[in-house]
């Protein structure tokens, strides 16, 4: 499982709009709206570096209202949770 982090500036009147549309993308699990230079934070797990690479610059692109992204891939996850067993693809 590939597992990143994006980071997201949007139009100021757009935060909402662009969560939502975010959050209804395949691979996307989880959108935070926080305070700081960013506007959202949207967490993404997916199966495979092609559907990484499909979700940002094909599916994100298309949303409109987005300024900025910075996007980073976790190496290790650290958690008390199973993330795996809770998001894992099927065996």
């Amino acid at each position: 499982m590939i597992n990143a982090i994006v980071l997201i500036n949007t139009e100021r009147d757009k935060v909402n709009l662009v969560g939502e549309k975010l959050a209804s993308i395949e691979g996307v699990s989880e959108v935070y709206s926080v305070s700081g230079r960013f506007d959202l934070v949207a967490i993404l797990r997916l199966a495979e570096n092609e559907d990484l690479s499909d979700l940002i610059t094909d599916k994100m692109t298309k949303i409109d209202g987005i300024t900025k992204t910075e996007s980073m891939i976790a190496f290790k996850t650290l958690s008390k949770y199973d993330l795996e067993r809770m998001f894992g693809i099927g065996e």
